[in-house]
């Protein structure tokens, strides 16, 4: 399921979920000008050294480690837990983990504020390494990408807002969009990240760090509620609002 619109207009711009798309991106333009080989001083040396290794997280100093471990083994442990969520693999990794933070980190942060929102997404987004991590210790793989962060932004927004309409597509079976209620549809998202694990498992891997989701999405419906206090809740809305919800 793509979304690409929910129906809930923001009250002012959602800065910091746009600082955090425009950061990505220019990670992702610096890392795909890099040589893409096998000889780790390519856009592989980047990952190694700024992604999350749970060997190395989890473990610590590995004397066997390979290049790539070493490579990982130069930063402190934790900090591959912020960085990493600024590397994306590919185009496609990038253009749909920041649709769908997009689509629903702009009400997030629209609801928590702006000094509220960026440690909130950060923390999700460790925890969900914390969690991909303990899953496979041993791993030496370097776990890239924003999407466990993003799902605890999707975990946040259940709690906050399980009524609202998502404009949907289903590809490659259906076309034309639809309208899901939020809590249906990231009941269905939270729920796959299961199946997906299970496959995952069953087939030895899958390139996805599924268990990250489930953790971010676990961090944020957690979190979210502890991050507003003290908060009062919005003012209901009068005038027009400030469109915000289609990238």
């Amino acid at each position: 399921m793509i979304p690409f619109k929910d129906v809930n207009p923001i009250r002012r711009p959602a800065v910091l979920t746009i600082g955090l798309i425009v950061a990505c991106v220019l990670v992702f333009a610096y890392t795909a000008s890099r040589p893409d080989d096998l000889s780790l001083d390519g856009r592989q040396a980047l990952f190694c050294e700024y992604g999350l290794v749970a060997d190395h997280l989890v473990g610590g100093e590995a004397p066997d480690a390979d290049a790539c471990q070493q490579l990982n083994q130069r930063q402190d442990r934790l900090l591959g837990l912020v960085t990493s969520q600024f590397l994306h693999a590919d185009v496609l990794h990038l253009v749909f983990n920041m649709l769908f933070l997009w689509v629903f980190g702009n009400n997030v942060e629209d609801r928590l504020g702006r000094l509220r929102f960026l440690p909130f997404y950060l923390l999700c987004g460790a925890l969900a390494g914390v969690a991909q991590a303990l899953t496979d210790p041993g791993s030496p793989v370097p776990l890239i990408g924003a999407s466990g962060a993003i799902s605890g932004v999707l975990g946040a927004y259940l709690v906050l807002y399980p009524r609202v309409r998502i404009w949907t597509v289903v590809l490659p079976f259906f076309f034309l969009p639809f309208k899901l209620p939020a809590w249906l549809w990231l009941g269905i998202y939270f729920v796959l990240q299961f199946a997906y694990l299970g496959d995952a498992a069953t087939s030895g891997g899958g390139g996805v760090a599924y268990m990250a989701h489930i953790g971010g999405f676990v961090a944020g419906a957690v979190l979210i509620r502890p991050f507003l206090a003290g908060r009062r809740e919005p003012p209901p809305r009068t005038g027009a609002p400030v469109p915000g919800s289609a990238f």
